[in-house]
């Protein structure tokens, strides 16, 4: 059994592989392809150990193309060559696929290299990168593919695969009673990143490690799981309250303006292993928290966390840093969820009347049949300072209110700036 033993249990079917649903499940474009065996050349994108080797396998599977596995970062255009002298053999009688990992690693020429096959179909090209692929490929070769994104596994889905990866052990270890407690699974789950990979790697260490006991008795304890994964445990439930209890100090240091703290508990999440959480928190506070007092702190937002999720962890600590760090001393407003939260309130409670006949729709034919539709309309970049006053809300909330600008330098200027653009004579 020198295989690793994640590639023993790596699934056959599309059915056993854990997450990528958006990509996998029934219905979807990737499944659908794969179902009905019309495979173009593909490009998939996204982190470590989260299937897109093995999707590519049942693929190879399904279609009965002769497979070959190239990774670009050894590879060479010899290699490359040399699988093209096999194509008029009996082995590649129904076609080649080539998979090639780490696409981003080959150079221009290299890449160039696929590009008549890629185009008359004597081979097809999956190639797999960790990298954005519209940065580190090139056109000519983005151009003759579909690129699928893979996404980061969440632990949940990781749990799934030990729970695999045990079954496994105690089928191939004849006589061996394996237990794993459920705190040891979580913790490895958890801490691995979202890479099955790196998870069943710590997993097999630890029952390789207790496998030649007398008594074939393997007890995969938390113990032994934070000695595999070298990360301490932490108390640290993802479903539980100190999940969520870590979350809303994290949320509440950085509305708060206190840097310090929101490194601390950011600290904290990733050194539990959850990369995702304050991903996804430090997006809502972008908008909730400094919002128009500061709009450009979005797009830094979501530079660092698209960041952080391709550089994984431990590295993904200083994107994650760098965006709080800037929402933490950035000006704060809630004008944002204030203003949307009353909309909302609105539709839930009042009775909505209808569009103003004039902002209706009149880009069809009979439009205007239709009592004149969209015929008074006023179209603003007619008039002086691109505005003009007209009714835009239902008639029975036409004098609502919902954005209140915040008392920030960003949104008084922009206050002052209409104030004095709507009192104007038109």
């Amino acid at each position: 059994m020198s295989q690793p033993l994640a590639d023993r249990i790596r699934p056959t079917e599309l059915d056993d592989v854990v997450g990528q649903q958006h990509l996998l499940a029934k219905g979807m474009l990737l499944r659908n392809i794969i179902e009905n065996n019309r495979i173009p050349n593909m490009i998939f994108y996204g982190p470590s150990g989260v299937g897109k080797t093995t999707v590519a396998n049942i693929i190879a599977a399904n279609t009965g193309k002769k497979l070959y596995k190239l990774n670009a970062t050894n590879a060479s255009v010899t290699d490359i060559k040399n699988i093209v002298s096999d194509l008029d053999s009996m082995l590649t009688m129904n076609g080649v696929l080539l998979y090639l990992d780490e696409i981003q690693n080959f150079n221009k020429k290299q890449q160039q290299s696929l590009l008549e096959f890629m185009e008359n179909g004597k081979i097809t090209v999956i190639a797999s990168t960790t990298e954005n692929p519209y940065f580190y490929i090139y056109n000519a070769v983005l151009s003759r593919a579909s690129v699928f994104e893979f996404k980061q596994l969440d632990s949940s889905d990781v749990k799934i695969a030990l729970k695999r990866a045990l079954k496994l052990l105690t089928k191939e270890y004849d006589g061996y009673t394996v237990t794993a407690v459920d705190d040891a699974l979580e913790h490895i789950s958890r801490v691995s990143n979202g890479d099955v990979r790196k998870a069943i790697n710590a997993l097999e260490m630890i029952f390789l490690s207790a496998a030649g006991k007398a008594d074939k008795k393997v007890d995969i304890t938390l113990d032994l799981a934070v000695q595999a994964t070298q990360k301490k445990a932490m108390r640290y439930d993802k479903d539980g309250d100190s999940h969520y209890d870590i979350l809303s100090a994290f949320q509440k240091s950085i509305r708060g303006s206190d840097v310090n703290a929101g490194l601390h508990y950011l600290a904290r999440l990733l050194s539990a292993g959850d990369l995702l959480s304050p991903c996804r928190r430090l997006m809502v506070i972008a908008s909730e928290d400094i919002g128009m007092a500061y709009p450009n702190a979005v797009a830094i937002t979501r530079a660092c966390v698209e960041n952080a999720l391709q550089l994984g962890l431990p590295e993904a600590r200083l994107p994650l840093a760098q965006a709080v760090i800037t929402l933490a001393t950035a000006p704060k407003s809630n004008s944002v969820i204030m203003a949307i939260d009353m909309a909302m309130k609105d539709i839930e409670t009042k009775d909505i009347s209808d569009i103003p006949i004039h902002l209706k729709d009149s880009h069809y034919k009979g439009a205007a049949k239709l009592g004149g539709r969209g015929l008074e309309y006023k179209y603003p970049h007619s008039y002086k300072n691109n505005y003009i006053p007209q009714q835009y809300l239902p008639d029975s909330i036409k004098s609502a209110v919902y954005y209140e600008p915040g008392n920030n330098k960003n949104e008084q200027a922009n206050k002052k700036y209409w104030d004095e653009i709507k009192k104007e004579k038109l």
